[in-house]
């Protein structure tokens, strides 16, 4: 095995039966202005992803909606992520790059719902929850910084409001 330092490292995506990106209310977001309350947002907001650098949101979608929720305890995925508990919805899709790659999943990182990495005490299966959830939409697919997770974007771009 050759050492190639220009090899891009390659994630593997965990693809869950259904996807629902998005974050609860209050989720602090990482933008060039800081962080933010994703409900503070708006299209045109340039928020700092892990994919392009910075890339402006193009659309903002909020609603209520009854979906398995997750609980992750502050700390649980490494040296302060999350920075604090947060609750996301089980189809939100985190990117996981520590010893849970490797050992679940067999990569380096892995794009993961958050229902594949319930292990009952530090990251719980909430049940069903009605949850004030906020989509952010970019021209592209993004992984972005909401509490100290690095977490997937909507999948789909919606028409902005």
């Amino acid at each position: 095995m050759t050492n190639r330092p220009n090899a891009r490292l390659r994630a593997r995506h965990v693809v869950p039966r259904e996807t629902l990106n998005a974050v609860c209310a209050g989720t602090l977001v990482l933008t060039l202005d800081g962080e933010l309350p994703v409900e503070y947002l708006t299209p045109g907001d340039r928020i700092i992803t892990r994919t392009a650098g910075t890339a402006r949101l193009h659309a903002l979608r909020h609603r209520r909606l009854t979906v398995d929720a997750v609980s992750i305890a502050h700390g649980t995925l490494g040296n302060a992520r999350p920075d604090r508990d947060v609750i996301l919805p089980g189809c939100q899709e985190i990117l996981v790059r520590d010893w849970r790659a490797s050992a679940l999943f067999g990569a380096a990182q892995a794009l993961v719902p958050a229902c594949r990495l319930v292990d009952g005490t530090y990251i719980r299966s909430l049940g069903r929850e009605t949850l004030d959830l906020f989509e952010l939409h970019f021209e592209t697919p993004q992984i972005l910084y909401a509490d100290g997770l690095e977490l997937a974007s909507a999948q789909t771009v919606v028409a902005p409001a």
